[in-house]
């Protein structure tokens, strides 16, 4: 387990009722999201990271329905969980909605854009996540989701769920592996 993942976090999630599924997906994601983060080179929070993605799907311990993130950012905050956190689990739905989207979906109407890196971090490698256990897309390797993420989602629409979310995960993924890519040519000149 990465060192910025707390054994105490894991078993908060425990005690609230997560299921060891949903804990194995966001421990993979907490995971994944500190490779990606370390690799942007970016000055980023990495307790903020390996937090919001280990409890963006706090709510899953009371629905899988889409207002698992309202319900997860509730009860962060009830758990005493920084504000910061919290909203991760509040925008991470549908990789940050806009407000008529959240209207569309019966949300709180308010932008749920995700205006900090770490946030979308941590939304990108949830999808990664997602694409690379489910076991339907062939892989051949973690990385392998990195580089056709666009690819896949378009062939996919579970990942890509429609027009406005896939642009929504197609910039992330521009921007991170931008960064990644000019951290690379940073660490290996020619």
């Amino acid at each position: 387990m990465h060192p910025e993942i707390a054994a105490e976090d894991v078993e908060l999630l425990r005690a609230q009722g997560m299921n060891e599924e949903d804990l194995a997906h966001s421990l993979a994601v907490a995971e994944l999201a500190l490779d990606i983060a370390e690799r942007t080179g970016a000055a980023l929070d990495m307790r903020l990271v390996a937090r919001g993605a280990l409890f963006h799907d706090l709510g899953k311990t009371a629905t899988h329905a889409i207002e698992h993130g309202k319900l997860g950012a509730e009860l962060g905050a009830k758990l005493g969980l920084p504000p910061e956190v919290c909203a991760v689990m509040e925008k991470h739905i549908r990789g940050g909605l806009s407000e008529a989207e959240a209207s569309e979906f019966g949300l709180p109407v308010k932008d749920y854009a995700l205006h900090r890196l770490e946030e979308r971090v941590i939304i990108y490698a949830d999808r990664l996540v997602d694409i690379i256990t489910d076991g339907k897309v062939p892989l051949s390797g973690p990385r392998d989701a990195e580089d056709r993420f666009e690819e896949i989602l378009a062939a996919y629409p579970k990942y890509g769920k429609n027009a406005v979310t896939m642009a929504r995960y197609f910039g992330y993924h521009r921007e991170i592996q931008g960064l990644i890519a000019a951290a690379e040519n940073i660490s290996s000149p020619a």
